[in-house]
């Protein structure tokens, strides 16, 4: 017999394969370099992994780890939010540690939100964020960033809350576009939240790769130590994305509540992982320099190579992604361009669109990767010079 039911939630439904999945499949079919998807081509400080394999070989972390995370991994959160921001966070009961950053939006939507309740966020936005928003059955309202600077419109903002207001999800350095929000920026958020008695959840998983500018967290601002839950993670910042170890940082009730959903997400997860993390955050402070260095220049290489080819590029302040339009190419639409690069020139890229709920406002705009070696940046410009 054939159930009459939809097999998708409806909630879920309309979001379907993510556009990474998609675009990275092509990678692989066409034998494209893929400048889609933001993660490394080489792997994190050797020192870091042998962290790992030692955690393995020693039993640690090989069973179910503790819920929270393994003590050594929360003090060494605690400290990393001193050390780089001032911040002090118990890790007995205001860190939490998360199968990657991902999974701590969606624990943090789920234990925070109640059915109805809107969520103000920055467009373009993070796919999972509108897909975890969806699951916890509130509405989401966008924030739109416009180019060329893609800085918010604090007015715009003010205007967006309502009384159903719950929360915001602010990520910055934000992907895709690169802002960093500013001082003045922060602060007037955080007048904003105090004011109308919001909670903010921060994405703040590129915290360390900024160029020229400082990442500022928002819970260091006035009267946003207990209204404000900050998400990082280790992918972004040691280079290694599959081992998924993230955390999040907040008051006691805050972490409580993300807490109650994320035990039945994925309970626990990469026990060993979590120790090598923890040595990872005390690394001395020139490699967290030398990294945003090398970075800076793979920005710098790919975001003229991309002037070269044609495109114009919108040269980030912070992430690892490039954002540009084609329409100086003579092209217009971002997801139809993305599907036919591989097979014009062997790069792979991801349409901006797919992060928007205004299709038309990303609709020109495509986003490249540039944590990728040098080698390979180098023979994607000479690629898309070919357009």
């Amino acid at each position: 017999m054939t159930s009459s039911r939809p097999p998708l939630n409806r909630a879920l439904a309309e979001f379907g394969t993510t556009i990474f999945a998609e675009m990275s499949a092509l990678a692989l079919r066409t034998g494209a370099i893929n400048l889609g998807q933001g993660f490394p081509d080489t792997d994190g400080p050797e020192e870091v992994r042998e962290a790992a394999v030692r955690a393995l070989r020693d039993g640690r972390g090989n069973q179910y780890p503790p819920g929270p995370g393994v003590p050594e991994l929360r003090q060494a959160v605690a400290e990393h939010q001193s050390r780089f921001h001032g911040l002090r966070f118990d890790p007995d009961t205001e860190v939490l540690v998360t199968a990657g950053a991902t999974e701590a939006i969606a624990a943090a939507m789920l234990g925070l939100l109640e059915p109805g309740d809107e969520v103000i966020a920055f467009e373009p936005f993070y796919d999972s964020y509108a897909a975890c928003i969806a699951m916890a059955g509130a509405r989401r309202v966008p924030l739109t960033l416009r180019a060329p600077s893609f800085r918010p419109d604090l007015d715009a903002l003010r205007a967006a809350v309502t009384p159903r207001t719950r929360l915001l999800l602010l990520n910055s350095p934000h992907n895709p576009t690169g802002m960093v929000l500013t001082r003045e920026e922060l602060a007037a958020i955080a007048e904003l939240a105090v004011e109308r008695d919001l909670i903010v959840v921060t994405d703040e998983v590129y915290e360390h790769l900024t160029y020229g500018v400082e990442h500022m967290p928002l819970a260091s601002f006035p009267g946003m130590r207990d209204r404000t839950v900050t998400i990082s993670s280790s992918g972004k910042t040691f280079s290694f994305t599959g081992w998924k170890v993230g955390w999040v940082t907040a008051a006691p009730a805050l972490v409580s509540a993300v807490r109650a959903a994320k035990q039945y997400l994925t309970y626990v997860s990469a026990g060993p992982f979590q120790y090598a993390v923890a040595e990872a955050l005390r690394l001395p402070d020139a490699y967290y320099r030398d990294f945003r260095e090398d970075l800076r220049r793979r920005r710098d290489l790919l975001s003229d190579g991309l002037e070269q080819a044609g495109f114009r590029v919108f040269r980030p302040e912070g992430t690892y992604f490039v954002t540009t339009d084609i329409r100086p190419l003579d092209e217009k639409d971002g997801l139809a361009f993305c599907r036919a690069l591989p097979e014009r020139c062997g790069v792979v890229a991801v349409p901006n669109v797919i992060f928007y709920d205004d299709a038309e406002e990303g609709r020109s705009l495509v986003r490249f990767a540039f944590c990728k070696r040098e080698d390979v940046l180098r023979e994607s410009v000479e690629r898309l010079r070919r357009l």
